[in-house]
């Protein structure tokens, strides 16, 4: 698993369910601890989450041993009516393929993390 970035306040463009979803993607077999980490939540709201994207047909699971398995259910639609029509394979193909091309530019392109930019640009 990568470093987990550090936290975040105030208002973000991906909702905690989404987070979710794309970290299950990455890998079905993740554990709910390794969820929370990588989302920077707590395991009882990513067990809530799934509970909910479980209820709402997004995903199921089933025990292998001590773990889960998850499935996520790629064709259903997104729950927003200004979202009619994409997918959750769609929704997750665009989140694939912006960590795609974030992990191609040269580490020197990359935006620096909050608190790290230049302070001369307040000037």
């Amino acid at each position: 698993m990568g470093e987990v970035p550090e936290t975040h306040t105030g208002w973000t463009f991906l909702t905690n369910h989404a987070r979710v979803l794309a970290a299950i993607a990455e890998n079905q077999n993740t554990r709910i601890r390794d969820i929370a980490a990588r989302c920077r939540l707590t395991e009882r709201a990513v067990q809530k989450i799934i509970s909910d994207l479980e209820q709402d047909g997004y995903l199921t699971h089933t025990r292998q041993g001590r773990s889960n398995e998850y499935r996520i259910e790629p064709g259903t639609i997104l729950r927003h009516p200004a979202d009619a029509g994409l997918s959750v394979a769609g929704l997750l193909s665009l989140l694939e393929q912006h960590d795609a091309e974030r992990d191609a530019r040269p580490p020197s392109s990359r935006p620096a993390p909050a608190g790290e930019q230049d302070s001369r640009a307040d000037h």
